[in-house]
């Protein structure tokens, strides 16, 4: 099984990176290929709004979202973390998700996600929030802990002191891997659920 992770801080090693770390050992003792992948420190623009990746197939900016595309097509599941800035998600990465989520030409069901904020102090939840609605419309099961998943830290490092942080990240990551498998078995079993044609309704006509 494969497991994408993206980290959404410019600190490639911060506290971000930690909580991550602490997931990927589970997922090396469970013989799951994990790969991380920055991305808060890269150089990613908004959507253009072109509708281009219609016709293209993919999107038409190409400074590196196409390439967690391809590497997000062959994973099992896909962790999201962040640090918290301003009870919100880094610019930087949304921006990367926006463009992943609406351009990437594959079925995303029943893929397996999980987000993770990272915040000195507050702000958690909010972004916890943020990033688990790219998963909830694109028909990926969302993973739980055993409390929200967030990690607390300010200084580089710190989070390494957030005992309750690091396991709520081991048993997310536990929880993941779970879940993934359960779902490999489900799909063998009773396939992917029907899917209606999709119906666009909308507010002004």
């Amino acid at each position: 099984m494969k497991v994408l992770m993206l980290n959404g801080s410019p600190k490639s090693n911060g506290n971000t990176a930690l909580a991550l770390a602490e997931m990927a050992k589970i997922f090396a003792a469970e013989n799951v290929d994990a790969e991380i992948v920055n991305v808060g420190n890269k150089n990613i623009r908004g959507c253009l709004s072109c509708n281009g990746c219609s016709k293209k197939g993919c999107c038409v900016i190409d400074d590196g979202v196409n390439d967690i595309a391809e590497k997000l097509k062959v994973a099992d599941g896909l962790v999201i973390a962040s640090p918290v800035y301003y009870a919100s998600a880094n610019g930087t990465l949304v921006s990367c998700l926006d463009r992943l989520f609406y351009s990437i030409q594959c079925d995303l069901r029943m893929k397996v996600g999980a987000s993770v904020a990272v915040a000195r102090r507050g702000g958690c939840s909010a972004t916890f929030d943020e990033l688990n609605k790219y998963f909830t419309i694109s028909g990926m099961p969302v993973v739980s802990s055993q409390y929200w998943n967030s990690v607390h830290g300010a200084a580089p490092g710190q989070a390494s002191e957030d005992a309750e942080g690091l396991q709520t990240m081991r048993t997310l990551a536990k929880n993941m891997v779970f879940l993934m498998r359960s779902i490999e078995l489900g799909k063998k079993e009773f396939g992917l659920p029907e899917q209606e044609e999709h119906v666009f309704t909308n507010f002004i006509r």
